[in-house]
């Protein structure tokens, strides 16, 4: 089993993981998925929450900021995402 399959399954052990996705940053491509949530499309979700990585190092290195990203937490009325970029 590969490392990023193992890594996805350690994930979805979360207890209220609904579905988890390794993402590519630069390109916003899913490299692996698993879990099936209702009414979310995990690949569009890594697409868009990879622009918001996108933004947030591009205004870190506007302010001048030589840090990293803990995690970025995304509040919706039905659902919410923590995004944590390696």
């Amino acid at each position: 089993m590969s490392d990023h399959t193992t890594a996805l399954k350690g994930a979805m052990q979360i207890e209220g993981s609904l579905g988890v996705a390794l993402v590519d940053s630069s390109s916003g491509m899913a490299l692996g998925t698993a879990g099936s949530p209702v009414d979310l499309d995990l690949d569009v979700a890594a697409a868009g929450n990879s622009s918001v990585v996108q933004a947030k190092h591009r205004t870190m290195s506007d302010l001048g900021l030589d840090q990293t990203i803990e995690d970025i937490l995304i509040t919706l009325d039905k659902q919410y995402h923590i995004i944590r970029p390696l």
